[in-house]
């Protein structure tokens, strides 16, 4: 439904970095107003903005929009909620008391994945389990921080019998890309989707005829510009500490979210493997 829109708000705060200097102008000028933009014309925002008419539609597609006016319907959306997302996320201090540590860090976990919602891509998202479970083989790569979430998804794909392949550097990377024919995907993950490594791995995992699906945070960046299938994830935290930690989170969320729709595609097929994997898991441990 149209009215259930949202997430304006949080994209333009995620996306500001990867903004054009003009567009940046018309996204500040929004979020110091608005309530006053979802009743302006695209003229009349480009007017007070100080932006041109053009800027404001390259605004709205920058932020995956189909145009002002849906931009407008997801920032009424947000409005409706009273929910400014650069206020949501809680700074974590190390002078507090435990209880304030506990709460602070799960409190921005849950936003992180509240935020990943308005801008997960429901559409994306079907495309990317429609590809991956039809995939003859399938390459996670990830670098860093990443690599955790990538050898994530590769355990909860082994345990239902897809073939998968994780690369945790270039070198890997390649030599998996290389390999892949049509009809095979590659799950590049990347949050800032700046990594270098990442870029080539991918490139090569192209040429070679592979559907490429990313995952990074919401934004203009170079690794999702190579995908197929784009999908993102928003944590908007000042700090770079409970950064590193909200994002993982809501990565995993996503990785949960792709598996569920994995195995559901092949259901019997899943459960079977489910029960093999824990009865030989469970037997291996007995004869240890």
């Amino acid at each position: 439904m149209v009215s259930m829109l949202k997430g304006g708000l949080i994209s333009i705060e995620a996306a500001m970095g990867s903004l054009k200097p003009m567009e940046r102008k018309a996204a500040q000028y929004i979020l110091e107003h608005p309530e006053e933009v979802v009743k302006l014309s695209v003229q009349k925002l480009a007017e007070l903005a100080d932006v041109s008419e053009a800027t404001i539609i390259r605004l709205s597609r920058s932020l995956h929009c189909k145009g002002f006016q849906e931009l407008k319907l997801r920032l009424a959306g947000d409005l409706s909620q009273s929910s400014l997302p650069a206020e949501s996320y809680q700074e974590i201090r190390t002078d507090g008391s435990t209880q304030q540590l506990i709460e602070s860090v799960s409190h921005n976990n849950i936003v992180s994945i509240q935020d990943t919602l308005t801008v997960l891509s429901a559409e994306s998202v079907e495309k990317a389990i429609a590809v991956l479970s039809g995939a003859r083989k399938i390459g996670a790569f990830g670098i860093g921080a990443s690599a955790v979430i990538a050898e994530d998804f590769k355990q909860k794909l082994t345990r239902i019998n897809r073939w998968c392949e994780i690369g945790t550097g270039f070198d890997m990377q390649a030599t998996i890309a290389a390999n892949l024919l049509p009809g095979d995907a590659v799950f590049g993950i990347s949050y800032s989707g700046q990594t270098e490594d990442m870029i080539r791995s991918l490139a090569i995992a192209k040429d070679s005829g592979a559907d490429v699906i990313s995952l990074t945070r919401f934004g203009a960046n170079p690794v999702s510009e190579l995908a197929d299938i784009r999908l993102y994830t928003s944590t908007l935290e000042k700090s770079i500490r409970s950064g590193a930690m909200a994002s993982r989170i809501a990565q995993l969320n996503v990785i949960d979210i792709l598996y569920v729709g994995i195995a559901g595609a092949h259901y019997e097929e899943s459960v079977q493997s489910l029960e093999k994997t824990r009865q030989a898991v469970k037997v291996g441990k007995r004869g240890g």
